[in-house]
């Protein structure tokens, strides 16, 4: 909060989106692997490509590392600043995920 460039916020997301994937999958995973061991059935699923979501992924990621290295040279903060860019920003990485998801949708579907 008395950060004037909320640099300290980059740290506070990773750690979060880390805590999240990780109960995320484990959460949702554990009941069903109960579930199918107490039917007597192994929890099996089909594996599918990774890679051509994965590459989109890392696309998307370089885009928003060389947004945030831009920011840090013009702006001079990664986040905050401001408020024209900080919009222009967040529009930008709002744009991004809706694009990852996207492409992985058209992806998997046409796999």
């Amino acid at each position: 909060m008395q950060d004037p460039t909320a640099d300290n916020s980059i740290g506070n997301v990773t750690g979060s989106n880390s805590v999240n994937v990780f109960l995320g999958l484990g959460l949702s995973w554990f009941p069903a692997a109960v579930y199918w061991e107490f039917n007597g059935e192994d929890f099996e699923v089909d594996a599918g490509s990774l890679g051509p979501s994965v590459a989109v992924f890392c696309g998307c990621a370089l885009a928003c590392i060389a947004l945030l290295l831009v920011r840090r040279w013009v702006v001079g903060a990664e986040l905050g600043g401001p408020v024209f860019f900080a919009r222009v920003s967040s529009a930008f990485l709002v744009s991004l995920w809706i694009m990852y998801i996207v492409l992985s949708v058209i992806i998997e579907e046409s796999a």
